[in-house]
């Protein structure tokens, strides 16, 4: 059976980089957006020093480390030290480097003193995303997911688990003195005095770095304290599992399933809700937003903060469990008790009307969360009919509390309540993000140390991302025509015009001043 031969290693060929990408290849769109951009005006900062020596070797452009870690993105390489092995085996990075070739450090650090520069690139494609059409800037979904941080379990400590690390100290001290009390009094020469001095030694250094890690936790009012990645926290994965990370938020617009803002945070979901839905409408200077979030995000505070910016929120309620509904019935729930505004009363299912004496409680349900309220009673509940049915309290009194936040919760509740159908779209908007970014881009983890540099290295993953899904959408002939006619604008309002850039396989075009003006 005949064969297909291979050329000849011997044999000489003529060829270009330009001749071995493909007109469609995704490192043109890479090249060509690169390029348009003023990256002094993104805030990107050179690798190269002020006191660097003036005969010492030139450095490579800005631009060739963003146009790396773009492709690197696209192509779920995360190493430094895998692109600089790429970068010289790779013919889609020789072109896009055009031959060049860093070292796997200068890659690293570019990405490590540019986290600021890399969120403004981010939100300057979010601007590109809503001048070509493709964000509908009315209904966003907000989730979150926890990756792990480059900080393990054993380094990340709480007050319990110092506590418990000194009590252990203290006990083992003790052990060691009187065994070498009754070892000594025995004249047997099994323990030296050497030997429980060295470990002594051990021991008391132990206790000096949980008692430090204990001052820092009472100076810093933290409830914990990691001490490779200073900003790592302890957070709930599911079920029981904790992983020691951080926790991503994302705001996907319902249009095309593209992510309108991004940041990463080192606590629950519980107050992060107001942050993303705020950020998400200026990157798309949306002047009202609807939220769509799952019960994780459910605060009455957030409720409020987002509901007063104009943000309509639609989150899923929590099912609390209150001690003071404990043996009643559905009919006599908090629900069935019609709140009076303008007499600031609540009136039971019985028709007895429940008051406050107007004083202020507070309640905190957990480290986040605190919230005031206020408590409602009448002295009928003693003779009412019904008292069997609506509390099981003790002294037979049925008390309402009402939060200061109870307005905002109730119009969240109305919104719910009013929009399921909208509501049920809150997985098929925003799930399959992290998904994508897992699985297919290995996202469980940070190679940054670092909230700052963290929210750099995710807001470039998420860059990638839309770039990715918005060839998808456009096309990549109507995408690179819709990016050669786009004009970036700044932080300030600031307009750059980049020069046309060779590899774009496209006519030159002209700009009127009066569109400039504009």
């Amino acid at each position: 059976m005949p064969i297909i031969n291979g050329l000849d290693r011997h044999q000489l060929t003529f060829s270009s980089l330009e001749a071995a990408i493909a007109t469609d290849n995704d490192v043109r769109f890479i090249d060509a957006f690169v390029e348009k951009l003023d990256l002094q005006q993104l805030g990107v900062r050179s690798l190269t020093s002020s006191d660097k020596k003036k005969e010492g070797r030139s450095s490579f452009s800005d631009s060739l480390f963003l146009k790396l870690y773009l492709y690197a993105c696209l192509n779920g390489i995360r190493s430094s030290r895998k692109l600089e092995r790429e970068a010289i085996r790779n013919i889609e990075l020789q072109w896009l480097l055009q031959g060049l070739h860093p070292n796997y450090h200068s890659i690293a650090d570019f990405r490590k003193i540019n986290a600021t520069a890399l969120q403004n690139l981010f939100k300057l494609f979010v601007s590109f995303l809503k001048d070509v059409g493709l964000v509908g800037g009315k209904v966003i979904a907000v989730d979150g997911t926890k990756i792990r941080g480059n900080n393990s379990k054993k380094n990340n400590y709480n007050p319990k688990k110092i506590q418990r690390h000194l009590d252990y100290i203290a006990q083992k001290s003790k052990a060691l003195l009187e065994e070498f009390e009754q070892t000594d009094a025995c004249e047997d020469e099994a323990i030296s005095l050497g030997n429980v001095q060295e470990k002594l030694a051990r021991l008391q250094q132990h206790k000096i770095k949980y008692e430090a890690l204990q001052d820092q936790l009472a100076q810093s009012q933290e409830p914990q304290v990691s001490t490779t990645d200073p900003d790592a926290r302890a957070l709930l994965v599911r079920g029981v599992v904790v992983e020691v990370g951080y926790n991503v938020q994302a705001a996907v617009d319902q249009e095309h399933k593209l992510v309108v803002a991004t940041h990463t945070i080192n606590r629950n979901d519980k107050n992060a809700l107001y942050a993303i839905s705020k950020e998400a409408k200026d990157n798309i200077e949306a002047k009202q937003l609807t939220v769509l979030a799952d019960k994780g995000y459910h605060t009455g505070k957030e409720l409020q903060a987002c509901q007063e910016a104009d943000i309509d929120t639609i989150v899923a309620r929590q099912e609390l469990v209150n001690s003071n509904t404990k043996g009643t019935q559905p009919d006599y729930m908090v629900q069935h008790f019609v709140y009076d505004e303008a007499s600031d009363t609540y009136t039971c299912p019985a028709g007895q009307t429940l008051r406050t004496t107007g004083r202020l409680h507070r309640k905190k349900r957990d480290n986040d969360v605190s919230y005031q309220f206020k408590k409602y009673r009448t002295g009928a509940c003693q003779s009412c009919a019904v008292q069997h049915l609506c509390t099981g309290r003790h002294d037979g009194r049925r008390e309402i509390e009402r939060s200061e936040y109870a307005a905002y919760v109730e119009k969240n509740k109305e919104n719910y309540e009013s929009n399921p159908a909208l509501y049920c779209q809150r997985q098929e908007i925003n799930e399959h993000i992290f998904g994508t970014i897992k699985r297919q881009w290995n996202l469980y983890y940070t190679n940054l140390r670092g909230l700052k540099n963290v929210n750099g290295e995710v807001a470039l993953i998420m860059l990638v991302y839309n770039m990715k899904r918005v060839r998808n959408i456009l096309g990549f002939d109507n995408l690179m025509e819709k990016l050669h006619q786009w004009i970036p604008k700044y932080p300030g309002g600031t307009i750059f015009i980049q020069k046309r850039h060779h590899f774009l396989p496209y006519k030159p075009f002209k700009i009127s001043e009066e569109k400039i003006c504009a």
